[in-house]
């Protein structure tokens, strides 16, 4: 077994400069994105202390529209943010299927939608050192 070299690698003030603002970049948007999820917690406790049940909040949002229709908006919109969670806890998992639906998405015209897919797509299962077999499977297999 090789002993790992431990000889500082050297770096211009360039290169630091970079990395100093790539870092203070991601560590600023953390902090954005997390204050964001704090945000979110709290406007989601106060709609519902403030509605008194959780089957109330859509009626109570949209209290002049028609309840079956704000009933059928409220499923749907549960029904996608469920499926949204599965895909968020194993990106990785949804990679192939990401990419077959951005395509499907500029395909019928839908850039802006697309390219948001393409970006999160990027951002949460790029391609670095994938395994083929870290691919979807296909259905019945």
């Amino acid at each position: 077994m090789t002993e790992l070299d431990t000889t500082p690698v050297p770096v211009s003030a360039e290169e630091r400069q970079a990395f100093e603002v790539m870092r203070s970049d991601a560590v600023l948007a953390g902090r954005a994105m997390s204050s964001g999820a704090f945000i979110a917690g709290l406007l989601a406790d106060a709609e519902l202390e403030t509605v008194g049940r959780p089957d109330k909040l859509a009626t109570d949002l949209f209290p002049d529209v028609d309840p079956v229709v704000v009933q059928a908006v409220w499923d749907r919109a549960l029904a996608v943010g469920f499926y949204a969670g599965r895909v968020h806890a194993s990106p990785r998992l949804y990679r192939d299927q990401m990419d077959r639906l951005a395509g499907q998405l500029e395909e019928a015209g839908f850039q802006a939608m697309a390219g948001t897919l393409r970006r999160s797509r990027r951002l949460v299962a790029p391609e670095v050192g994938v395994h083929p077999a870290d691919g979807e499977m296909g259905r019945g297999h």
